[in-house]
């Protein structure tokens, strides 16, 4: 029955651009200025689909705000691939297209930054997602790490190096830390470039 079409759309595909919308929804609830404020209800009041949609693509409030949480990830961690790889092979370069692609997604979106984030912080079913996602993050940094120091070194100074933008990145979300975009991204950049 998925493959019949109702209003030119299969049911699979209605039913993924439902939960898109749910998706979505979580990102502007998990990520709100404010706080955190997400439910079921939230959900998808926000979205404007009923609680029954919502059913068919989450099984309760947790497993939405994994879902976004792990959705706004994957984005950060694709916007960082595909920035190095469509920088020049230059260190500085690699590093300057990395932070500028991490700035425009979490800064420029502050909802996404604050999922990412923030989120992790506050709410209790994210308390272990932030470090379940740091081994991928930091395998990015290790990747662009020059060679020729022990394997555990590159390890710790990848491991370190993202903590250290974590929380920078956190402070400026956060309102602690006031500088401009540009200063932000500068200092980024060196603190990568002198590992």
């Amino acid at each position: 029955m998925t493959g019949r079409t109702w209003g030119g759309t299969t049911l699979t595909d209605r039913k993924a651009a439902r939960r898109a919308q749910l998706i979505e929804a979580g990102i502007d609830l998990l990520g709100a200025e404010a706080g955190p404020a997400i439910s079921v209800r939230a959900v998808c009041r926000h979205a404007k689909l009923t609680e029954r949609y919502f059913y068919e693509s989450f099984a309760d409030r947790d497993e939405v705000v994994l879902a976004v949480y792990e959705h706004v990830g994957q984005a950060a961690r694709q916007a960082l691939i595909d920035a190095v790889e469509a920088s020049s092979p230059e260190p500085e370069q690699r590093a300057r297209a990395a932070v500028t692609a991490f700035v425009e997604l979490i800064i420029d979106d502050p909802r996404q930054g604050r999922v990412l984030l923030l989120a992790p912080l506050s709410d209790p079913a994210l308390s272990s997602r932030g470090v379940e996602l740091l081994p991928a993050f930091a395998a990015l940094v290790r990747g662009q790490l020059p060679p020729g120091s022990a394997e555990v070194d590159r390890d710790m100074t990848a491991i370190g190096l993202v903590g250290a933008l974590a929380n920078l990145f956190i402070a400026y979300l956060g309102g602690l830390l006031e500088v401009s975009r540009e200063h932000l991204i500068d200092h980024c950049v060196r603190l990568l470039t002198r590992a």
